[in-house]
């Protein structure tokens, strides 16, 4: 199924080689942007170089799953892209540098990133519905870091309930961390584009009890 997906590596990101990908484990470029209600975002621009090694790496030897069912508060929809989980001390581990990434994060934020997901966007028409968490939209505070990977695509967010909201343009190797009150008192998406190559979206997250 994926590797007959067109994509196309930055000339800017170097040659195909795994010793290429890498992250800054000092988090130079990272920048927070405060939001209303409590919620924050950080930002780092090409926080992962090697971007376009590991997003290769990923979409061939990951066994995705889906598009399948899931639930979107109170009801089921189909989701229209591919997914993976990883659990640490559950199943095998993720590929590298994946772990690395997971405890760096956590080391900063003091916050255990136990569980890493990855989301393959196959195209334009594969995206997510507007939402917070299933779980961390329930507590006042929780984290939910991403590295983006692939194909540029927006990423929306907006106050639950209404307002005004952002949009954002995550590059191949940025991070994104949404953190404070995000999950609860915003809701993010990944809206559906006319055309786009494949992007693959690394999610870093604390399971909450």
């Amino acid at each position: 199924m994926t590797s007959d997906l067109a994509w196309q590596p930055s000339l800017l990101d170097g040659a195909l080689d795994a010793s290429a990908v890498s992250f800054d484990r000092e988090f130079t470029g990272l920048r927070r942007q405060h939001l209303e209600r409590g919620a924050w975002l950080d930002l780092a621009p090409r926080w992962c170089t090697g971007a376009d090694v590991l997003f290769a790496r990923l979409l061939a030897e990951v066994p995705w799953r889906g598009p399948r069912e899931v639930r979107m508060y109170d009801r089921r929809v189909v989701e229209p892209r591919c997914t993976y989980r990883w659990h640490t001390g559950s199943g095998p581990p993720a590929p590298d540098p994946l772990p690395a990434m997971a405890v760096c994060l956590s080391e900063r934020y003091g916050v255990e990133f136990t569980q890493i997901g990855v989301n393959l966007y196959r195209d334009g028409a594969d995206s997510v519905a507007w939402h917070g968490d299933r779980v961390a939209r329930d507590l006042p505070e929780a984290l939910v870091a991403l590295v983006s990977l692939g194909a540029v695509r927006p990423l929306r967010l907006r106050p639950t309930g209404g307002g005004a909201g952002i949009g954002l343009l995550p590059g191949p190797g940025d991070l994104l961390v949404m953190g404070g009150s995000c999950q609860r008192t915003w809701q993010h998406s990944v809206p559906k584009v006319r055309a786009a190559a494949p992007r693959i979206s690394v999610q870093f997250r604390h399971v909450y009890q």
